[in-house]
């Protein structure tokens, strides 16, 4: 582990030698002793070698623990008949009294070797050890998930990914999705954490936990009403559980990757899982190009079409989202994934779009009196008449 070197350790073994009693002193005592490594790091070494015995696996040698999940362990290993490095995956002896634990894993193994792709973790074997420990051996990847990538520091590196790099990824693990579509198989639970990013930019699909043949109607109804999947990724229909869940769902939860790698942000946010399920049913999406605006306008319709509500808007085919994702890399519009735009509206648009001749209103001017020559005789009419009648009158009342 790095933690003393060989000279150190053979001063102690030494030590231990000359002593009256060997065995009264254990060789990590005697590296604390010496200041060679701390009490805690002692602590550390016995869990090690511990955990490394209790989970031994014939015909391989752990060498180190790589991560742990709310299910399993994931270890380095050697794989001593080939010599070569491989991942393990060992299920801790606490869930083997759950037979939907144990059953997942297995079917988490097997539906692995039924995919042979470059994109996809390669499974090796699956088994359960002389001790009782359920195993499953895969190809061992060196490199990081997409979450640690992009988690802040200190958990992460907080990488921002740009256009093209998010491309790049989205295209291999489409490729990758399409393959297993066309076995029939769906893996919903496509998320950053699921896919691994090796140093030369291969990005792999890995852990098929949830992965399930499309046409299997028992498992289906079995799991009707159940969300399975995570909530961040998850899509619409398995949100309600629904029983005909297909690919599309894997292409909703790769648009929500993708929305991910470029904005930094999960497509819908909340303080809890349900609130978050609920905005993935109900909350119209910000679109990605609005919260990074030196995204294209092409992969912005592409996410906005994978992460169509309404499956039937989405990609009708995982061939036509890669066509797409493929096009946009190389500077052209897509194809299939188009905004959504009311088409009654365009054809009114069509039809009243035509070149007409138009007579301009005239511009209305100030109100000015306008007096005719008709109406100025009237006037003067009417003043002689009323001068005549009050001559009159004056006349009468003079003789009175």
């Amino acid at each position: 582990m790095g933690l003393a070197t060989k000279t150190e350790i053979e001063f102690c073994r030494e030590a231990q030698k000359q002593a009256s009693d060997p065995n009264a002193r254990s060789l990590a005592d005697l590296l604390v002793e010496n200041s060679f490594i701390t009490v805690n790091q002692a602590k550390r070494i016995r869990q090690t070698l511990s955990e490394r015995k209790s989970s031994r696996i014939p015909g391989y040698e752990i060498l180190s623990e790589l991560g742990k999940g709310a299910m399993a362990r994931v270890y380095k290993a050697r794989q001593l008949s080939l010599d070569r490095i491989v991942a393990v995956k060992i299920l801790p002896k606490k869930m083997n009294e759950n037979r939907d634990f144990v059953e997942r894993f297995y079917r988490e193994g097997k539906a692995a070797a039924r995919l042979s792709h470059n994109n996809i973790v390669q499974a090796i074997d699956v088994g359960e050890s002389p001790e009782g420990f359920h195993y499953f051996v895969m190809e061992y990847v060196e490199g990081k998930t997409l979450y640690d990538l992009m988690v802040p520091p200190p958990a992460g590196e907080g990488k921002k990914f740009t256009e093209a790099e998010a491309l790049d990824i989205s295209i291999q693990i489409a490729d990758a999705l399409a393959h297993a579509h066309q076995r029939g198989l769906i893996h919903r639970d496509v998320k950053p954490k699921n896919i691994i990013l090796t140093p030369q930019g291969v990005a792999k699909l890995t852990d098929l936990g949830l992965a399930r043949q499309m046409d299997d109607k028992l498992a289906a109804e079995m799991e009707a009403g159940k969300a399975y999947g995570t909530p961040y990724y998850i899509s619409p229909e398995q949100i309600r559980g629904d029983l005909d869940i297909d690919f599309r769902a894997d292409i909703y939860s790769l648009g929500a990757t993708m929305y991910h790698l470029v904005t930094g942000r999960p497509p819908f946010e909340g303080e809890t899982p349900s609130a978050v399920m609920h905005q993935h049913l109900r909350q119209p999406l910000i679109p990605a190009d609005h919260l990074n605006t030196s995204l294209s306008a092409g992969f912005g319709e592409i996410i906005d079409v994978a992460m169509a509500k309404k499956r039937e808007e989405r990609y009708a085919s995982t061939e036509e989202l890669l066509e797409d994702l493929r096009a946009v890399r190389n500077n052209q519009p897509p194809k299939h994934g188009r905004r959504a735009v009311d088409l009654d509206i365009l054809a009114r648009l069509e039809e009243t779009g035509k070149t007409v001749d138009i007579v301009p209103k005239p511009v209305p001017q100030p109100q000015t009196w306008q007096f005719s020559s008709t109406f100025v005789l009237w006037l003067a009419g009417a003043m002689g008449v009323s001068l005549l009648v009050n001559v009159i009158l004056l006349l009468i009342l003079t003789h009175r």
